[in-house]
């Protein structure tokens, strides 16, 4: 029988206990799922916590440059995961990540880095240099909210159309008035949507 699996992808400055909380309450939620949140490879050069790619001093300019430069440890950090978890091609994948989280798993999206189930991205943006080439067969879920003063909404909209004219099947959910956090309704929409994405049975 197949795997069922989320990998929750926190962001800079962060670590993966803070995201296994929403982990947990999935795996009760669809006992099917087995969810994993791990620490990001480097420890942050800004404060505590981790980080998958360094924002101190990063621009639009150098954004894309150094997301492909974290793609060495991105990959290391799921290929254990596989390992631990005797994960196959025969398994479905999803990832969930937050803010820079969520930039990692486009990134993997948009360059067809592993075979993906679906994402949900949190308040993140797409900005993997090109060329892009997502796999159109992964569903995906952007959720930002509108007064977002880290990462503007707007790059989740760009996102969705960037996506969407290469073919993925993209569901959005922007939030007036809410900031740069994981809402109560955003972990609604995403709980509908890995319901839905992994087909999974309504609650008796």
């Amino acid at each position: 029988m197949s795997k069922k699996i989320i990998i929750l992808l926190h962001g800079v400055g962060s670590n993966g206990a803070d995201l296994q909380g929403l982990g947990d309450f999935w795996a009760e939620t669809f006992p099917e799922l087995i969810c994993i949140a791990p620490d990001a490879p480097f420890p942050c050069d800004m404060g505590s916590g981790y980080q998958w790619f360094s924002v101190n001093g990063v621009t639009e300019e150098n954004r894309p440059a150094r997301i492909a430069e974290a793609r060495a440890g991105f990959d290391a950090t799921l290929q254990e995961i596989f390992r631990q978890y005797k994960i196959t091609s025969e398994d479905e994948v999803l990832l969930t990540g937050f803010s820079q989280g969520s930039i990692m798993s486009l990134d993997a999206l948009a360059r067809a880095a592993l075979p993906l189930a679906g994402v949900i991205a949190f308040s993140g943006r797409l900005a993997s240099p090109p060329p892009l080439h997502p796999a159109a067969g992964t569903k995906v879920l952007l959720i930002h909210g509108q007064d977002d003063q880290v990462i503007p909404w707007t790059e989740s909209r760009r996102a969705e159309q960037q996506l969407a004219a290469d073919g993925v099947e993209v569901t959005s959910f922007y939030q007036p008035g809410v900031p740069h956090t994981i809402s109560a309704e955003g972990v609604a929409q995403a709980t509908d949507f890995i319901q839905h994405c992994f087909d999974l049975p309504d609650d008796e």
